[in-house]
């Protein structure tokens, strides 16, 4: 059962799992395998779950996933929209319908967020996130302009995504930020030395993506060349090759444990992580509600100390093969 855990110290609640909407819209699959349909089922029965931490940005599409949400949740009526959490967030720079780089100059923050709120046809974001840092902007200047979005209800509470130790020292002295949103988990733990502490220093709370390892920690995948070139696991380098190899190796671990505590591979994922901090909400994305109420299922899974060592140690980061990002993707990245 999904219980309310805090994120940050300025009052954010959010269901214990949430629910990532991008695949909905991108990323994964191809276009005709997208079902609308499907996907606004997804997002009923996962506020009928109780998880109700929803999780888009305007760059998802680019556009159209915040305009989904916005479907299922009037679909829904009877107040729909304040028994959820949406978080989304701005960051780039969209030209011809594609990703043309970082903007969070303050004019743009604010055209990107009047956007959002038009697209989910709302008057409040209630988590907003700066997407990628942005070199060419102080990051106190960004912050200084979410903050004034706070003052004038626009906005609820601030994150950060994939940013730096300075970056969130820097940005949570100006305004206190109540989530860093950055991939962690079995399968990618280089948050660990550094800026989990980090974050528990300051009171922010984590709010892992890719919590699955893309896929890969459910045990239900395929070499990189398997998958649609409109798929991002067609050129994950942890799909490709010996890394794929090693890495099936190392996830089997998963599996393994997954047998012997009769859930599935996906959950022990996801409780590995719910057990790693209640400070800690993942965002398992799926389109799909038979996977929603798979993740959802992690909660009520139950892991011991020994069984916490034992998938840390089978995973442990020089047991992963592969860069979780090619080098362009990970230029975005402020570490």
């Amino acid at each position: 059962m999904l219980t309310t855990r805090k994120l940050g110290t300025q009052g954010l609640a959010a269901s214990s799992i949430g629910l990532g909407l991008m695949g909905m819209s991108q990323a994964y699959g191809t276009a005709e395998e997208r079902d609308e349909r499907e996907s606004i089922a997804t997002i009923h029965r996962a506020i009928e779950l109780g998880c109700t931490f929803l999780d888009t940005a305007e760059v998802y599409g680019p556009f159209v996933n915040e305009e989904l949400l916005a479907r299922a949740l009037d679909e829904l009526g009877g107040g729909a929209r304040d028994r959820v959490v949406i978080a989304t967030k701005f960051g780039f720079r969209i030209e011809n319908g594609a990703m043309a780089g970082v903007d969070s100059r303050p004019a743009h923050i604010r055209e990107a967020v009047e956007g959002s709120l038009r697209r989910l046809r709302t008057d409040r974001i209630d988590l907003l996130y700066q997407h990628r840092v942005d070199p060419n902007v102080p990051i106190e200047d960004v912050v200084g302009t979410m903050a004034g979005l706070v003052r004038e209800g626009k906005v609820r509470f601030l994150g950060l995504s994939e940013a730096g130790e300075q970056t969130i020292r820097r940005a949570h002295a100006v305004h206190p930020i109540s989530a860093l949103q950055s991939e962690y988990s079995l399968w990618e733990r280089n948050l660990e030395p550094r800026i989990i502490p980090l974050l528990r220093e300051l009171g922010i709370g984590l709010v892992p993506f890719a919590p699955l390892g893309r896929g890969f920690l459910t045990g239900a995948v395929k070499r990189a060349e398997e998958y649609p070139a409109s798929d991002f696991r067609h050129r994950d380098p942890r799909y490709q090759g010996e890394n794929f190899d090693a890495n099936v190796r190392a996830a089997s671990a998963v599996r393994e444990l997954a047998v012997r505590k009769g859930a599935a591979p996906g959950q022990i994922a996801l409780a590995w992580l719910l057990h790693k901090g209640d400070d800690i909400v993942p965002i398992p994305g799926t389109k799909r509600r038979s996977y929603l109420e798979e993740n959802v299922g992690a909660a009520d899974v139950s892991l011991t100390s020994g069984e916490m060592a034992e998938l840390d140690a089978a995973l442990a980061p020089e047991k992963i093969s592969g860069p979780r990002y090619n080098e362009k993707q990970m230029a975005t990245v402020d570490r």
